[in-house]
């Protein structure tokens, strides 16, 4: 048998019931977004400060040793993917998690790639 072909099917023929299984990947839509904002490591970095405290833009632009307008780029993602919230302090704006799921799964990213070690 072919190297590449050693992983699938001989044959074409499924086991299953295909159209009860097509509506479960409806409920999964959206998901990748997260994902993809998880992606990328400042984003995540952000996630996770926050997960410890409220923080200014400024703190965490000192934090992550970014620039204002860059902290802010993700922060405005963040926001609109509704995974941080903000509040208006005289001039400052200070961030925090939305809700504590996005933190659930950072932590369950962690203990699995804990287990790859």
């Amino acid at each position: 048998m072919d190297h590449d072909k050693r992983d699938l099917c001989e044959t074409f023929s499924p086991s299953c019931q295909v159209s009860e299984l097509r509506d479960k990947i409806l409920e999964v839509a959206g998901l990748s977004e997260i994902f993809k904002a998880l992606g990328d490591e400042t984003r995540t970095r952000v996630l996770y400060l926050l997960s410890y405290r409220e923080l200014c833009v400024c703190d965490l632009a000192a934090v992550l040793e970014m620039s204002l307008p860059a902290v802010s780029h993700h922060l405005r993602l963040l926001k609109a993917m509704r995974l941080v919230r903000n509040r208006r302090e005289g001039k400052m704006v200070y961030y925090s998690l939305a809700d504590e799921h996005i933190l659930h799964i950072i932590h369950e990213a962690q203990e699995h790639f804990a287990e790859e070690r």
